[in-house]
């Protein structure tokens, strides 16, 4: 059973140093390397390494990093077909930093993902889709027609309401699966503190329920990962290693999840699997090349 991806591809310039620099300081860079990355494409690798046939739509520019990232993420297994070339747009970008303690701060431009519509979406075939992801780096019109189509072919609507813009909370009511992070979980909730205890983190995600039927997930970072639904809820505690680098992890467990719930796995342990493949993610550099196999997260479980 197949993943269907629509979401961001951009080119992750990751600079490391050894603090994150405060408003108005420069800092030395330790090194720069240059990744693939965005919200889109890095779900998509994590869905495609955990084993899950996986489409990716997006849009890259016809610059030169646009070709190259659509062949790597060809590289990874993930079919893109739906990922179009455009003229006279630039790629996407993200200016990552990553401190020595595994901490990042991220500035991304959008270039070629913003110009995702709706019309893009009505024009794909998506017949025989299990599992529709996306996120909310690419237009909101264009992610509402993804999961109203869906909706119509059975498939089962995952939203990673990440960054967390207000016109994101509009979707809502077309997810089945609905994922956040603390931060994400207090900006929607319109709370002045990020929840951390599964009591308060579960009875704040149930008032952003629009059916009985919905499933919240909230990552809680080390401390794990929360899941809610209307009669139940959750903790599937954090796993302890030692970070390198945190970008990409929240990606990691979508795509993960994404792709363990495409292979009819029961929820919680497909919440437990994609915890530990996030966890496996921050032990490496990078985003998308962080993903880990399903092999490796089997083998992490096991020890």
């Amino acid at each position: 059973m197949t993943v269907f991806v629509l979401g961001s591809i951009n080119l992750d310039a990751v600079a490391r140093v050894d603090d994150l620099p405060r408003p108005g300081e420069t800092v030395a860079g330790l090194s720069l390397d240059l990744f693939l990355g965005g919200k889109g494409a890095n779900q998509a690798v994590a869905a495609a390494r955990m084993g899950a046939p996986t489409r990716l739509m997006g849009a890259v520019g016809r610059d030169d990093s646009g070709p190259s990232l659509k062949a790597k993420l060809a590289g990874y297994g993930v079919q893109v077909a739906d990922v179009a070339e455009l003229a006279n747009v630039p790629t996407g970008q993200a200016h990552v930093w990553v401190s020595k303690s595994g901490e990042n701060m991220i500035v991304v431009t959008g270039g070629a993902n913003t110009a995702l519509t709706a019309q893009h979406v009505g024009a794909t075939p998506l017949e025989g889709q299990r599992v529709l992801l996306s996120q909310l780096e690419t237009p909101v019109s264009a992610i509402e027609a993804l999961f109203r189509a869906g909706a119509a072919k059975g498939g089962l609507r995952i939203l990673n309401a990440a960054p967390a813009l207000p016109q994101g909370a509009a979707l809502f009511p077309l997810t089945d699966i609905l994922i956040v992070n603390q931060t994400e979980l207090a900006t929607y909730a319109k709370l002045d503190h990020e929840p951390s205890k599964l009591e308060e983190v579960s009875r704040v995600a149930r008032k952003l329920m629009s059916r009985p039927d919905q499933t919240i997930i909230v990552t809680l970072g080390s401390a794990g990962v929360a899941t809610v639904r209307r009669d139940e809820a959750f903790l599937i505690e954090g796993r302890k290693v030692k970070a390198l680098d945190t970008t990409g992890a929240g990606d990691c467990f979508c795509g993960a999840l994404a792709a363990n719930l495409a292979a009819n796995m029961d929820l919680r342990e497909a919440v437990e699997m994609a915890n530990a493949a996030a966890a496996l993610s921050v032990q490496k550099s990078g985003a998308a090349p962080s993903m880990p196999s399903r092999r490796e997260v089997e083998a992490f479980l096991e020890g």
